[in-house]
């Protein structure tokens, strides 16, 4: 149970000190791949593990991607229920629309 825990805290610490050495579109992966990834495609390739949900790399023909950061700092809410409303600070905001830029 110790060695496990032990696991946990080192993988969670190289995340951490991954995310803070990183440059802001590698944060904003490292935020999709934690928040979002269980929903969204948020490759280059791969089909969104729930389908309904879009991939990553078709949001900028949906929306122009810097239009999106007002939507992140209010809370995205979509007319589905599977979706939770998320609300990011400005700095995982900019993180993730420098990623989603990547994708374009």
């Amino acid at each position: 149970m110790l060695r496990l825990v032990l696991c946990e805290a080192l993988i969670s610490l190289t995340l951490l000190t991954a995310a803070f050495a990183a440059s802001p579109a590698q944060r904003g992966k490292i935020y999709a791949s934690t928040h979002c990834a269980r929903c969204h495609a948020i490759g280059r390739t791969g089909a969104s593990p729930f389908e309904p949900a879009p991939p990553f790399r078709t949001l900028h023909l949906r929306y122009p991607i810097e239009s999106l950061g007002e939507a992140l700092a209010e809370g995205i809410n979509t007319g589905h229920p599977a979706m939770p409303e998320f609300v990011l600070e400005p700095d995982q905001i900019h993180d993730l629309l420098s990623y989603l830029k990547t994708l374009e």
